[in-house]
């Protein structure tokens, strides 16, 4: 399934996954699944999900149609909200994404959203704040202000 359009503007499709015990749970780990990938404006193509973290990874339903739809194409990579819904601990996490990348895709995980602040730009908004409402440190330069 080719990811970019004829006009050049594309679009990267992943699958949401999650695993865990309770409903409430898997609602929360897909809807940060799904911040992460809009933030990177990644298409969700499919969300699933299993409910007992116990079971091995490889006889997961909803893994199993995950690694499916990565092998057919339908997605190029696979978003879950923290490495726990796919693995014990870090380097099981690392394996993993070495694994799906040998097979064409990508593994990430959703806890770190993009950083949108540049250096000084919370002092620069406060700047611009303060001159919008007319209060100025150097007011006693300006002449008709008075402080």
């Amino acid at each position: 399934m080719p990811n970019t359009s004829s006009a050049g503007l594309g679009h990267v499709p992943v699958a949401v996954y999650s695993c865990a015990a309770d409903s409430p749970a898997v609602c929360e780990a897909e809807r940060r699944a799904r911040h992460y990938a809009d933030a990177r404006h990644w298409h969700v193509a499919g969300v699933w999900s299993d409910d007992d973290p116990a079971v091995p990874l490889d006889t997961r339903l909803g893994w199993s149609a995950i690694t499916g739809a990565l092998a057919s194409g339908l997605v190029r990579g696979i978003v879950v909200a923290e490495a726990a819904h796919v693995s014990n601990d870090a380097a099981q996490f690392a394996a993993l994404g070495v694994l799906i990348r040998d097979r064409g895709g990508f593994l990430a995980e959703a806890t770190n959203a993009p950083s949108r602040h540049t250096p000084g730009q919370c002092e620069r908004r406060r700047v611009l704040f303060e001159a919008a409402s007319g209060w100025t440190p150097w007011g006693h330069l300006v002449p008709g202000i008075v402080r």
